[in-house]
């Protein structure tokens, strides 16, 4: 990643023409005409309308690209003006109500001539599945230039789908780290992953005919997206909030009080192990699911599959997704063992925990590249979540804060090491 602090509109411009991408054949637009572009944006970014944060995309092509009969969720839905506005920090504000950020886009002529607003365009929310979580399939923007603005100094500039480089907080940045996407993270729950597949195999083998065989990811890409979702739950609640996951063992500890306190704390029973529950039956099915078939059924055959049981328990596994992020908006720490069994919430972190005077910041996906960071700008939060992985090396803590950031927390390459995790949903 290359950084460069106090960062401006200018400086993006220049950033973004040193990495546009060379398989891609559509330039961008020249020099004075992307400034003004991102530049216009980021003023709009900065007003509010009746309070509310400006929030938006700008979709810069010309509206007889889009189809006439397009529409969501797959497609675009066009609405041209009969006069065009002109492209001006008040008029996005203006128009921000009527395009919302989750589902629509600003349309914004392309050229050389002077950028004009010509109308809307509806998206619909799928084009979220990505950091939002969910199986059914997002459609695909147009190869055009995107710009998206989801708080306050933030500026993404992206061609369609694919962000080239990004604005945030005075700081140029061109990759976003998903951390679902990285090795370390589905490596910690191995384990976890293996309890349920040796579940599932063993029934499968002693049926007639044997269940089909079941591709190792379709767990891991379950507990993605059911994750996914609670993290765009709580951040659009504007709240904040801590999500503990702790080795199952640790349960014990958790009991008696010893490193987290909890002030709501549930029974031992089988509604606090429901997640697992759920993700059983979605296996099961799954692998019942056009039995003696031998290609294993991974997550485009979940993704596809229109069963109206699986349905149900797909909707299930959300509304899991919903009430941990319901527990987040009271205070303290919501805490799980990676089985996503949930021991309660309303958690403080205390005990006999040492003090964590630095951190690593990774600068790579795989924290392979880091630097080293003093704990002293972050709030209570965050410290203490430092110290509970300095002290549990299997703990994964995942903190979001009020303003929309999310940071996830761990042990890694010997110190607590954290991951900016970067999402392109906004925050309400």
């Amino acid at each position: 990643m290359y950084e460069t602090p106090h960062a401006y509109p200018r400086d993006l411009v220049a950033f973004v023409r040193q990495r546009w991408p060379d398989d891609v054949r559509l330039n961008p637009p020249g020099d004075d005409r992307l400034e003004r572009l991102v530049s216009t944006a980021y003023q709009a970014s900065l007003l509010r309308d009746e309070g509310r944060v400006t929030s938006f995309r700008l979709l810069v092509a010309r509206p007889e690209s889009l189809p006439e009969a397009g529409h969501p969720p797959m497609g675009l839905h066009r609405l041209r003006f009969q006069e065009t506005r002109p492209f001006e920090a008040n008029e996005i504000r203006s128009l921000t109500p009527a395009a919302k950020y989750h589902r629509a886009l600003i349309g914004v002529s392309e050229g050389d001539e002077e950028p004009a607003i010509w109308g809307l365009v509806q998206s619909g929310p799928r084009w979220l599945q990505a950091s939002t979580g969910g199986r059914v399939s997002e459609p695909t923007l147009p190869r055009a230039l995107v710009i998206r603005v989801s708080r306050p100094g933030h500026v993404a500039v992206a061609l369609g789908n694919r962000t080239i480089a990004e604005l945030s907080s005075g700081r140029l940045t061109d990759f976003a780290v998903d951390v679902f996407e990285s090795k370390w993270l589905p490596a910690r729950f191995a384990t976890v992953r293996g309890e349920l597949e040796a579940i599932v195999a063993e029934q499968g083998a002693r049926a007639t005919p044997p269940w089909r065989p079941l591709d190792p990811s379709l767990v891991r890409s379950l507990s993605a997206q059911m994750f996914k979702r609670v993290i765009a739950t709580i951040r659009a609640a504007h709240h904040g909030g801590t999500v503990l996951l702790l080795p199952p063992e640790c349960a014990q500890d958790i009991a008696n009080e010893r490193f987290v306190r909890l002030k709501y704390a549930f029974i031992d029973e089988e509604p606090r192990r429901r997640y697992r529950t759920l993700v059983t039956q979605v296996l099961t099915a799954m692998a019942k699911d056009s039995p003696g078939d031998p290609s294993p059924a991974g997550w485009e055959t979940y993704r596809k599959c229109q069963s109206s049981d699986l349905g149900e328990v797909d909707e299930a596994i959300f509304e899991v997704s919903h009430l941990l992020a319901s527990l987040a908006e009271v205070d303290g720490a919501v805490v799980l063992t990676k089985r996503f069994e949930i021991l309660g919430f309303g958690g403080e972190i205390a005990g006999d925990l040492a003090e964590v005077d630095t951190v690593q910041r990774a600068l790579d996906l795989e924290g392979i590249h880091w630097e080293a960071e003093r704990v002293d700008e972050v709030g209570t939060r965050h410290r203490s979540a430092y110290r509970l992985c300095a002290r549990f090396h299997d703990a994964l803590a995942v903190v979001i804060s009020q303003d929309g950031s999310v940071r996830f927390i761990a042990w890694h390459a010997g110190g607590v090491t954290y991951w900016d995790h970067a999402s392109i949903a906004a925050e309400g």
